[in-house]
């Protein structure tokens, strides 16, 4: 059976969790890598002939596990990890991480612990990479990219520079004009691959990959990225180990830097240290338009990248914001490069979004084709586009999207987008700062002096709503009436009424109609889609079609922005739909109707939370849905069931409160039940028992026998019903489980597309609906609240309470 993406991500993060404590996140990375390709390339050479990597006699991972609990456990891995790399020229790329390094990994027992248990941990069922790949979906890249992804976010300030996210990428390898027209035959390079991890991002643009070339200066990190080729099935890579900048690898029969059609690169940001090494005249004639300051080398990573792109080079490169405006040396570069056109464009991307820095960076187009017709340079201001990720900011599906279809189109957006002519630049002397070009400022909410002197609701606060009068224009009329002077609005609602007055107007009516009409049609174009998904399916072209169809349809949605409906169903993509997708696509609809029983694992823990419970005590099931949760087996099925269920529940709810209202009336340290408590203050069955006997035959007592007589009759009542309940709750269950082995394939896609999969879209783009209602009650309660009494009446309520504080201080003695 597949295991979910989820899965395998937990399990990798567990590998972690062995090592965690002898070396930070930068060192042992390399460890967990490292096994995980060896994992990748062993499992594969088992099930594949055509395996790019080659596993020699004796070195499979499972010869690995056979060392557990022995003494020389590191030693063994380490000439398993030495004998793979002889054979497939790896050597200085996977035997980096030594596994008999008593500093690193404890001595004697500790590593064999240590090690034993990253053994057993990459031996568990969801990390079998002989099955767990869907052709077309690269599940192992993927998990590759989500360790290195969260190492770098571990690694600190200094560390986390060897990978470049995942969503800058996908920007960039779309704003070089990587696309379906792009073949095996054209070139990309990254000068400063780190990982790869940006390299492997744009050739999976182009639908049959790319040429890929690559150059990394450190040792370590070229090791990840060479692993990480051979795991995207791109062990064809050009890389090689040098530093970029003083011996350039890539170069053509010439001697002359190789030029390519396509270039990304996230270089190291101001660089004091780049011209260490380099000879005074460049021999490679990158520096023509000038030589960057010697303690900052931004400029000469960009111009490296210039004079390795083709004539009809394009490129897309990271760089701090000081490139766009610092002056001297790196303002005569700026100008040279604005003279000869080669910027296309420039993107301003969000604050503390890279690993190993927090200032905000951007990303240069270069494009040399037509350059010296070029007349502008199309800027976007993307920066305030972004979601909170723990400690950093992460760009989102939709502001990804938003970016590349803008600059794509190249269309001008307020705020957010505009095409700035040279000559305009060229009065700002080559300044390139977006802020002078692009006012992305939040309109500022200026309090009306007037307002708040004579009343009256400013007319420009409610003209400044337009784009909801321009859907509901009744609405206006309905919510505002004529003010007593010209300029201002009197409001015709109490603020507390807003909301109501909203939700119950036509118009709005009409507009939620309309929102969900869309959402109608495109789950009418699309339902096929999802249910004809199948065995052998790539879940990645489900999801493009079905988004992009769905931020098609919302484009045109009043009020609703598309990028935010296409964002819905992207997350909820990504944290439920694509694990049912990828189990599908491995197993076909039969893995719906399954219920795994959890099982404990080595610490005699579960793993997972039961989505359904079979018996009770030590003998229970807990079972795990693979797909289709109980909910909704039930909901369809067994509907009057819960009801009587829910029902009891009602009633013992009800038998609680009645219960309640005793304690809270005769709980009290003199009250009736004092006595009858328990030593923890506590009333039990056993504890009123006690005390009834203690009390029988006392007249005086009559009264605390009557209530605590009323309370043991309540309790036993409660403990009835909850018996009820669990026995009913135990023959729903077992009815439900029952229910999973005898669906049809017909009924299975129809509680995983319809009851799960469109219900949950659907629902969250009713809250897009209800969102627009609560923003337009929210301005116009603050436009209500805020000039609702002018300060005459306030001032005039002040003083008449001034004076009867004075007054009753007065009588007080106070003068």
């Amino acid at each position: 059976m597949a295991v979910k993406k989820s899965q395998i991500y937990s399990s990798l993060w567990k590998s972690c969790d062995a090592l965690r404590g002898g070396m930070d996140a930068s060192q042992y990375k390399d460890y967990i890598l490292t096994l995980l390709f060896l994992k990748y390339v062993s499992d594969r050479s088992l099930s594949d002939p055509d395996a790019q990597i080659e596993v020699p006699e004796g070195c499979h991972f499972a010869d690995m596990v056979k060392l557990k609990g022995t003494k020389d456990i590191g030693e063994g891995i380490d000439k398993i990890i030495a004998k793979v790399a002889e054979t497939n020229g790896l050597g200085g790329v996977i035997d980096i991480a030594k596994f008999n390094d008593p500093a690193k990994l404890g001595d004697g027992k500790d590593m064999v612990d240590r090690l034993s248990k990253l053994m057993d941990i990459f031996s568990r069922p969801e990390l079998d990479f002989r099955k767990n790949r869907a052709e077309g979906d690269d599940i192992l890249g993927d998990a590759y990219e989500y360790l290195m992804r969260h190492f770098a976010a571990d690694s600190g300030k200094s560390k986390g520079q060897f990978y470049t996210p995942a969503e800058v990428s996908r920007i960039m390898a779309k704003v070089v004009g990587i696309n379906r027209a792009t073949t095996r035959q054209h070139t990309i390079y990254d000068p400063t691959c780190g990982s790869g991890s940006l390299l492997l991002k744009a050739n999976d643009a182009a639908p049959d990959g790319l040429s890929i070339y690559g150059q990394e200066k450190d040792v370590a990190t070229y090791a990840l990225a060479r692993m990480n080729m051979v795991i995207h099935n791109c062990a064809d890579a050009e890389l090689w180990r040098e530093n970029t900048l003083t011996k350039p690898y890539h170069k053509g029969a010439d001697g002359k830097l190789k030029q390519f059609d396509f270039i990304v690169a996230n270089p190291p940001f101001s660089d004091k240290a780049w011209s260490t090494g380099l000879d005074d005249n460049d021999k490679f004639g990158r520096f023509a338009y000038g030589t960057p300051p010697a303690k900052n080398g931004d400029y000469a990573y960009l111009l490296h990248v210039l004079a390795s792109m083709k004539s009809t080079g394009k490129a897309a490169v990271v760089m701090p914001h000081g490139v766009l405006f610092r002056g001297n040396a790196e303002a005569d570069i700026r100008r040279e490069l604005l003279k000869r056109g080669y910027i296309k464009g420039i993107i301003g991307l969000p604050a503390n979004l890279f690993y190993g820095t927090g200032i905000p960076a951007c990303l240069i187009v270069l494009d040399k084709t037509h350059a010296g017709s070029r007349t502008g340079i199309f800027m976007i201001d993307a920066s305030k586009g972004y979601t909170k990720d723990g400690p950093k900011n992460r760009l989102r599906s939709q502001d990804v999207h938003k970016i590349i279809d803008v600059f794509e189109r190249q269309t001008e957006i307020a705020g957010y987008s505009r095409i700035v002519l040279l000559a305009e630049i060229n009065t700002n002397d080559g300044n390139l700062n977006i802020p002078r070009y692009i006012d992305g400022s939040e309109a500022e909410d200026l309090q009306d002096i007037d307002a708040h002197l004579r009343g009256g609701i400013p007319t420009r606060d409610v003209d400044a709503l337009q784009e909801y009068w321009d859907v509901m224009p009744g609405l206006r009329a309905d919510l505002f009436g004529p003010g007593s002077r010209s300029g201002y609005l009197a409001s015709k609602v109490e603020p507390a009424q807003v909301r109501t007055t909203i939700h119950a107007h036509p118009e709005f009516d009409a507009f939620a109609t309309t929102a969900r009409e869309i959402f109608a049609a495109w789950r009418e174009a699309n339902i096929d889609a999802m249910r004809d998904f199948d065995r052998g399916h790539h879940p990645s072209h489900l999801i493009v079609t079905i988004s992009e169809d769905l931020l098609a349809r919302f484009r045109a949605a009043p009020l609703i922005d598309g990028y935010d409906a296409y964002q819905h169903i992207m997350t909820y993509w990504s944290e439920i739909m694509q694990d049912d997708a990828y189990q599908i696509t491995t197993d076909g609809w039969p893995v719906a109707k399954v219920l795994r029983e959890l099982l404990k694992d080595a610490d005699g823990k579960f793993s997972e939370e039961p989505d359904l419970v079979l018996g009770s005590g030590r003998s229970a099931k807990k079972l795990k849905a693979e797909i289709i949760p109980p909910a909704l087996i039930v909901a369809r099925y067994f509907a009057k069931e819960q009801a009587e269920i829910e029902a009891l529940e009602t009633k013992a709810e009800e038998i609680d409160r009645q219960i309640e209202e005793l304690e809270e009336e005769y709980g009290g340290e003199d009250g009736l039940f004092a006595d009858a408590k328990t030593d923890t203050e506590k009333l039990t069955a056993a504890s009123v028992k006690a005390r009834l006997r203690t009390i029988k035959g006392d007249r005086d007592a009559d009264e605390e026998r009557k209530q605590l007589q009323a309370w043991s009759v309540l309790s036993a009542v409660k403990a009835g019903v909850a018996s009820e309940v669990n026995q009913a709750r135990t023959t729903l269950n077992a009815k439900v489980a029952s229910k999973y082995a005898k669906l049809s394939d017909g009924e299975a896609i129809a509680l995983a597309v319809e009851d799960k999969w469109l219900a949950a879209i659907c629902s969250a783009l009713e809250a897009e609906i209800d969102h627009v209602s609560q923003a337009l009650t929210g301005r116009i309660k603050t436009l209500n609240e805020r000039y609702a009494v002018p300060l005459p009446v306030l001032s005039k309520t002040a003083e008449q309470l001034e004076k009867k504080v004075a007054s009753h201080l007065s009588k007080m003695g106070f003068r």
